[in-house]
């Protein structure tokens, strides 16, 4: 066993006074020395060794190298044992064995040099990340060969921050300029994303950069140069893209759908709405802030629809499937209730785990289901209207038929009253609301028969005076209204004032009180025709005028013949007006 402080010749051979000059330079050097044998013995170990592993000195000689750790072979990084037992990153440069013995360099290494030995190389490179260092003295950028390969540039080149400002493209230079500058001033890191041409093939390409300035010597604060990693993220980016394109096309979808989107947090019960159409639907505001599921179900959502809400959130959890459910909310900004459909999913993060939160659109449906009512209404209406115009034709046919002397007579009847039933329909299908004015009715039927204008309050001489404001009467007492104006008119043009010239016919209307829109005072007064005598049997037009007004309009109907002309009274209420019927509505 040799003295530690006088280590045997590497060489084997050497004057004595070499011998001592080696001893010195070994005991004073100021790294770790090490010398091993064959047997993976330590044969020396000189005073820095052993102060930085914490052994005291010549407390290694003679001991395994397994105590401390292994050794490789080439120059590397190796964590050996210190005294106490903790571990200590070392890097190891052994030379080349002479003889049965080898010497080791061993120095401690600053935890950055850690990170950047050799071995992590392989996981940057597997990354997709390539270093980089720019030198401000020279110019030069140093690329890494995964760093070159991304660029475009052949392994092992140096290229100058000129040519890679040359691949930039647009006004990218002197953005990045600006960023990198601001975050050197600031000694902070910097990363940036670009676009430029790769130098091989000139293909556009988006890469990530990613820096950090290295100062001078003795704590200088002017940067000597600028080190750091590049990545190609051009297929990050073109997701990135894709990703925004479909958000915005969705957007643009949801926008023209009318649909309100949402996303709601199941643990916490918080809400996103994701669209101003979602707070449009509800009437809120950005700043009312978006509604969490207690405040729907509790506040906002009809008290009449919560239980069926409720059942459909159940069984969308239930079965894993689409939540889809319809109700009232009352609308914040006016108050209103609007019609609501919700459609939505939950979301889990795995199979069989709970769900975290619910995606889905909300669409006010409001005019389309009441339009669906008015649509249903009017056919109901329709198929009442036309069960009652066949039903009163078929009276027609066989009341004509019982009154009429010959078949001329009877056609001239008939085709008259069919005549004047088409006219009151004309009426109410050209008004949007499906009302008759009766001033129009009564005008279609007794403007043969007016010699000048209908408006009796101008001309109190007319033969036809028309007396009464503005009436609007529903389809259900427009028709046999219609029906018993013409009786009237055509029992007056045959046998009463219309018959003669000299005759007149004065019609006056008023509303009165009563009933659930009023009720109509209607008096039909003839004067200046043939003398009159009360019928000896009661005709078609009679009992219309007796009956159906009485039946149908629920009128009082009062007719009296005295000589000087045939006059005629109705009271009949008006009923409510049906808005639901109005299409436009």
């Amino acid at each position: 066993m040799h003295d530690a402080s006088n280590p045997p010749s590497i060489a084997g051979t050497a004057n004595t006074s070499d011998a001592d000059l080696r001893s010195i330079a070994f005991a004073q050097a100021p790294v770790g020395i090490l010398v091993v044998d064959g047997a993976g013995l330590i044969r020396a170990a000189n005073p820095a060794l052993c102060a930085l592993l914490g052994y005291a000195a010549d407390a290694l000689t003679g001991r395994a190298l397994s105590v401390l750790g292994a050794v490789a072979q080439r120059a590397c990084i190796r964590r050996w044992l210190r005294a106490d037992g903790t571990g200590l990153d070392l890097r190891i440069r052994p030379s080349p064995a002479q003889g049965d013995v080898q010497v080791l360099v061993v120095e401690a290494v600053d935890p950055d040099e850690v990170v950047r030995a050799d071995e992590n190389r392989a996981a940057l490179t597997a990354a997709g990340l390539g270093e980089w260092r720019y030198d401000f003295v020279d110019g030069q950028v140093a690329l890494s060969r995964r760093a070159a390969h991304i660029l475009g540039h052949a392994p092992g080149t140096a290229v100058t921050w000129a040519t890679l400002q040359g691949a930039l493209e647009g006004n990218e230079t002197s953005r990045i300029r600006v960023q990198v500058r601001a975050s050197l001033r600031g000694h902070k890191p910097f990363a940036v994303e670009c676009r430029l041409r790769r130098d091989s093939d000139g293909a556009g390409i988006h890469v990530a950069v990613r820096g950090q300035a290295i100062t001078g010597p003795e704590g200088g604060h002017r940067p000597i140069a600028v080190v750091g990693v590049i990545e190609d993220v051009t297929t990050r980016v073109e997701a990135r893209k894709a990703l925004r394109a479909g958000e915005q096309r969705l957007r643009i979808a949801a926008s023209l759908a009318d649909l309100g989107i949402f996303e709601w947090h199941m643990l916490d019960d918080q809400a996103i709405w994701e669209n101003e159409r979602m707070f449009a639907i509800f009437g809120r505001q950005p700043s009312d802030g978006a509604l969490g599921k207690r405040e729907f179900l509790d506040v906002v959502l009809h008290s009449e629809d919560r239980p069926a809400f409720r059942a459909a959130i159940s069984r969308s959890l239930r079965e894993d499937s689409v939540l889809k459910a319809t109700g009232r909310i009352r609308r914040l900004s006016d108050g209103a209730w609007r019609i609501i459909d919700f459609a939505g999913r939950f979301e889990r993060d795995g199979v069989h785990r709970l769900p975290r939160r619910l995606i889905g659109v909300v669409a006010d449906v409001t005019e389309p289901r009441l339009a669906q009512e008015r649509q249903a209404l009017l056919i109901r209406e329709l198929h009442h209207r036309v069960k009652n115009t066949l039903a009163t034709v078929q009276a027609i046919v066989g009341s004509t038929a019982r009154t009429a002397s010959s078949i001329e007579s009877f056609y001239e009847a008939f085709v008259g009253r069919i005549m004047s039933l088409a006219h009151t329909h004309s009426v109410l299908t050209e008004d949007t609301w499906q009302t008759a004015s009766l001033r129009t009715l009564l005008a279609n039927e007794l403007k043969p028969y007016a010699e000048g204008s209908l408006d009796g309050a101008a001309d109190e001489d007319a033969r036809i005076r028309l007396v009464g404001p503005p009436v609007d009467m529903a389809s259900e007492i427009a028709v046999p209204i219609g029906m018993a104006i013409h009786e009237l008119t055509t029992n007056a043009a045959k046998y009463g004032a219309l018959s003669s010239h000299d005759g007149r016919v004065t019609i006056t209307w008023a509303l009165e009180p009563g009933g659930p829109a009023g009720t109509l005072r209607f008096a039909w007064v003839e004067s200046g025709g043939p003398p009159v005598s009360p019928p000896r049997r009661q005709g078609f037009g009679s009992r219309l005028l007796q009956r159906v007004l009485t039946a149908q309009v629920r009128a009082e109907v009062t007719m009296t013949y005295p000589p000087e002309g045939f006059s005629l009274t109705m009271l009949a209420p008006l009923p409510a007006r049906n808005d639901a019927l109005n299409p436009l509505a």
